[in-house]
């Protein structure tokens, strides 16, 4: 069991998009998986507009940092692993050893 609140991805159903409150605020995610190169996305909506399309998961990096605005979730989301022997999220590590681990801004 893992001491941290993270988003739960469902490798098998990707591509997939789902709603999830995040701080006090509803969010459409649609999670996508390049195979080619073996990488993840992730887009983001709120109240139907679309915020984000195809953020890269990349490791130990917050997602949305770069356009960050009063639009985007309260709780900060990074791909960590607890154990931190990974350097990267892929097929293989992502909801193993690799999770999305939400952050709250006041933590």
């Amino acid at each position: 069991m893992l001491d941290f609140e993270y988003i739960e991805i469902e490798k098998a159903l990707i591509p997939y998009r789902f709603e999830m409150e995040l701080g006090a605020e509803l969010f459409v995610l649609e999670i996508r998986y390049n195979e080619l190169h073996d990488y993840f996305t992730l887009d983001l909506q709120k109240d139907g507009e679309v915020l984000v399309y195809g953020e890269k998961l990349v490791y130990a990096t917050p997602l949305f940092s770069e356009v960050f605005d009063e639009r985007y979730p309260a709780p900060t989301i990074i791909p960590l692993d607890a154990s931190g022997r990974e350097t990267r999220v892929s097929y293989a590590n992502l909801n193993e050893t690799v999770f999305l681990k939400l952050v709250n801004n006041n933590e």
